[in-house]
Formats: C-alpha cells, structure tokens, sequence
C-alpha cells in the first residue's frame, strides 16, 4: 500500500513559509518522500499500517490550506503513467525492488528474504527464484 499525499499550502508571507517548511519537513521525518512539487508518497505494509500513518500526520498539519491523502495499491502505484517528464530520483531509490521483505518460514523456523521483485510474483510459477535463508534474528 502507498500513502499518496497532496498539499498546497501558502507561502507569500515569513509566517506561512515557515509553516510550509515545518510540514515539509514532518513529512520527511514521517517517511514520506517527494514524489513532485507537493506530491509525497509513503509506503506501508498494509491498511492498518496507512491509516494510523495519516493519523501521525494529523498532528503535523499546517493551520492553512489545502492537504489531501489517498491510500492506494502497489498495483495501482504501477499503473500510474508518466505523460511528460521521467521518474525522479526520490521514486527510483524507494522502488519496490529496492525494499527489502522478510518472511517467516514455518518449516524451518527462520526468517526469509527473496530476491524476486513484487511485481514478479506472478511470474513465479514459470520461473522458480532462489530463496535466500538467514537465521532468525528475534527470538520469541
């Protein structure tokens, strides 16, 4: 899932430009990371994980203007198209294939991650993917 958050907020006065600068700056801290000028993104492990993300960033409003949020599938993040302009820095670097997911393996115990990347999962049943093991790092 992916937090897909958009503001504008005014900025022609010290006041307000200090204010925009505070939330902007909540946002980074918050996880999100700018997707274009007043477009962050923010991405989570599931629904639960979203929603209480945008309540820590209820705390964090500016007193003036305009702020949405919209929560979305990673399918539907991929079907965004680009129709002028290419993929900023901030999107290649959090990439899905960049994120790393562990696993937990009941047959032997331990945590797992894979090499294969989210979107190749469908493809799993014509390619098989090595597994990566490591031992389990929590004990519970």
């Amino acid at each position: 899932m992916r937090v897909l958050l958009m503001f504008d907020v005014p900025t022609k006065t010290k006041k307000e430009q200090k204010y925009a600068n505070q939330f902007r700056k909540n946002l980074i801290k918050l996880g999100f990371f700018m997707m274009q000028f007043s477009v962050y993104v923010r991405i989570c492990k599931g629904l639960s994980s979203a929603k209480s993300s945008i309540n820590a960033l209820k705390k964090h409003l500016p007193p003036y203007g305009n702020v949405r949020v919209l929560i979305i599938t990673e399918k539907q993040f991929d079907n965004i198209e680009i129709l002028l302009g290419e993929i900023s820095f901030n999107e290649k670097m959090n990439d899905d294939k960049n994120l790393v997911l562990f696993e937990f393996d009941e047959k032997t115990g331990d945590y797992r991650y894979n090499t294969e990347k989210i979107s190749d999962k469908k493809e799993k049943h014509s390619v098989k993917k090595e597994k990566i093991y490591q031992a389990r790092l929590i004990e519970f």
